[in-house]
């Protein structure tokens, strides 16, 4: 076994004991009929364990990655400073904001301007896909919330509208 499959045996075993522990604690929760505060738990915590035995079957029965290159290493090394900033910067902006603002306006432009931020240098910035991505993605999550969870998230400036 090389070392390769030998991280990725090591990966696969720790994700699924997280999932297994998490699981545990999960059935612990209580739970009432339907949706609960207890679903997400147990979701989150299947999908771990899907995730683990997903790892571990590639560690087994998948073919050997291509020997890296001196080019891959080199890209595989450059991490921007700036773009961990940036992010830094639009979490620390989202969360202060999100009360006043509310989630549906602060999610949009938040998602919005990550997109722009992980847009590659190389790529042209596509402002019409990425803020129609941004606005479907914060209104479903919204409703999602508000309609099947029955939490409401801050609605902010659109309470006065």
């Amino acid at each position: 076994m090389t070392t390769a499959n030998k991280k990725e045996l090591t990966i696969g075993v720790a994700m699924l004991g997280a999932g297994i522990a998490y699981l545990a604690l999960a059935y612990r929760l209580p739970g009432h009929e339907g949706i609960d505060a207890a679903t997400l738990p147990f979701l989150l915590a299947a999908l771990l364990c899907l995730f683990g035995v997903l790892q571990l079957a590639s560690a087994f029965g998948g073919a050997a990655p291509p020997p890296a290159t001196e080019a891959d290493d080199a890209k595989a090394s450059v991490i921007e400073p700036a773009t961990v900033l940036k992010t830094l910067g639009l979490i620390l902006l989202y969360v202060v904001l999100l009360g006043p603002v509310g989630f549906p306006i602060m999610t949009t432009l938040y998602l919005y301007l990550q997109f722009i931020v992980l847009t590659p240098v190389d790529r042209k910035i596509r402002h019409l896909p990425y803020a129609g991505i941004a606005l479907v993605t914060s209104i479903v999550i919204y409703l999602l919330f508000r309609e099947a969870f029955d939490l409401l998230l801050p609605a902010g400036l659109l309470n006065f509208l």
